[in-house]
């Protein structure tokens, strides 16, 4: 199953880039361990591994492509992170395909809250 969403973010895309490809950013606004380098083809992991995967693309300032892991036995979930630039801050479109069903709800409640919510907490303050 896919998922879509926007979401306005009150920083521009660039901060919100860094903030999204940055160790140090991506340790303070998840509140977690985190391994993760802005390279393509590296593997990384958040929240202590609850979210990992390899990285693919990066574009600064613009795009994040990135596999996130379902287990072996799942297509690949390809999450692309774009970014534009809207009014004074960042209109987020993040989009992942290939969501197992069986994880679809609590999964997409968690991107929501955690990684979409936390992101725009994190500039929000």
């Amino acid at each position: 199953m896919d998922y879509k969403k926007y979401t306005y973010i009150p920083a521009p895309p660039e901060e919100v880039y860094l903030a999204l490809t940055k160790e140090t950013s991506l340790k303070l606004w998840t509140g977690a361990e985190v391994e993760f380098e802005e390279k393509p083809d590296t593997e990384f992991s958040l929240w202590d591994g609850d979210i990992a995967g390899k990285n693919i693309e990066f574009e600064f300032g613009k795009k994040i492509v990135q596999q996130w892991y379902f287990g072996e036995e799942n297509e690949p979930s390809i999450v692309t992170i774009k970014l534009h630039e809207d009014k004074s801050g960042t209109s987020l479109e993040f989009r992942q395909t290939n969501i197992p069903e069986e994880d679809y709800k609590d999964f997409t409640e968690g991107i929501d809250e955690y990684f979409l919510g936390g992101l725009v907490d994190f500039f929000d303050e």
